[in-house]
């Protein structure tokens, strides 16, 4: 039976996400197991006069690539996902693994040199994003391995994400353009200061934002969506910071993060679990030690850790921040071939202060 909300869904993404119109190109990229959802976006497209174009993988392709490929097939970035960077006017990336882990086995040197390997397609991406060329959006197709990730069943997970990007409401578009307006009021509260300074049981840091932009993330690039976000003045983040859930980076859970940062690069890092990925990817270049981003989440409607960084990041009442690469619209001049998020939960006994006024505390604005 055809679940009406999956139709919904690729109505929030050809419509209001990528915006798509007469004659733009999207590539829509996603594995054979998101089938359902690949279908109604690729039906959607057609009727509002787009060129969808397909690119499709089987569940398992990535583990028999790292399993078999050598240096010169890691190092070698895809043809057609290239050009479609380079040149379409859109894409839509719907994560749909069917074993998020598979990857978590395969030497940690492959995956940082097919890292590298990409780093040209995600700059593309960001700068031809950054300057409007590019309507890029990312999100998710609920199958059995994020459902055990999440510790839920397949029924209740798809439930969770559908609930989370409003997919279940009779005018999700409307929704997410409420999510704009409601995020604008908290991005003047903090926009056009100069010192961050968080503090609560997990954190101790303070960072500058002076002369950034905060990015009001309702929807446009990811989906689900809730946060502001903007890149901190790279060299002004000082203090200590430990991040409350897991940070998975290409299906390598690392847990119990410890950061300490000095005049904004990482002087200390250890982790209770996979430290050694952890330092593997802090090594990865001359801006990994840096962040590029610095986010608040705001969606409530994703209310618990599901092990998946496009949802997780959005959970209400939570801070997080990405070592690496930052985007350059939010006045980030950070580079590098990573882009990882790390999660800490402001809950509880916990504030942030914009120049000594405190505009947020235990997980909610104050206005």
């Amino acid at each position: 039976m055809s679940d009406a909300r999956v139709d919904r869904f690729a109505r929030i993404l050809v419509d209001y996400s990528a915006g798509l119109g007469a004659g733009d190109r999207v590539l829509i990229e996603g594995t054979t197991a998101a089938e359902p959802l690949v279908r109604a976006i690729f039906h959607r497209a057609l009727e509002v006069g787009a060129h969808p174009h397909l690119l499709l993988e089987f569940p398992d392709q990535q583990e028999i690539f790292y399993e078999t490929a050598d240096h010169s097939q890691l190092d070698y970035a895809p043809t057609f996902q290239k050009l479609a960077y380079e040149t379409f006017e859109s894409r839509i990336r719907i994560h749909s693994q069917t074993n998020p882990r598979a990857l978590s086995a395969i030497d940690t040197t492959k995956l940082g040199r097919r890292q590298k390997a990409l780093a040209p397609v995600l700059e593309t991406q960001m700068r031809r994003g950054a300057a409007g060329e590019f309507r890029w959006v990312t999100t998710l197709f609920p199958t059995d391995g994020y459902a055990v990730e999440a510790g839920m069943g397949l029924r209740g997970y798809e439930d969770f994400v559908y609930r989370a990007c409003h997919a279940n409401e009779a005018d999700p578009v409307a929704y997410w353009k409420s999510v704009h307006d409601e995020q604008a009021k908290m991005i003047e509260r903090i926009q056009g200061h100069n010192v961050v300074s968080l503090n609560g049981p997990n954190v101790d840091l303070s960072l500058s934002i002076k002369g950034r932009k905060f990015n009001n993330s309702c929807g446009r690039h990811n989906m689900p969506d809730g946060e502001i976000y903007t890149g901190p003045v790279e060299e002004s983040v000082n203090g200590w910071v430990k991040f409350t859930y897991p940070a998975i980076y290409n299906g390598v859970a690392v847990e119990g993060i410890e950061l300490t940062f000095t005049n904004g690069k990482v002087t200390a890092a250890k982790a209770d679990k996979n430290e050694k990925y952890l330092l593997e990817m802090l090594n990865s270049d001359a801006g990994s030690r840096y962040l590029g981003e610095f986010a608040i989440g705001t969606n409530f409607e994703i209310n618990k850790f599901t092990g998946n960084i496009l949802f997780d990041e959005k959970i209400g009442g939570t801070f997080h921040m990405a070592l690496g690469a930052g985007y350059p619209e939010t006045g980030s001049k950070n580079k590098s071939v990573i882009h990882w998020d790390m999660i800490c939960d402001m809950r509880k006994d916990a504030e942030i202060t914009v120049d000594g006024d405190v505009i947020y505390r235990n997980g909610q604005f104050v206005f």
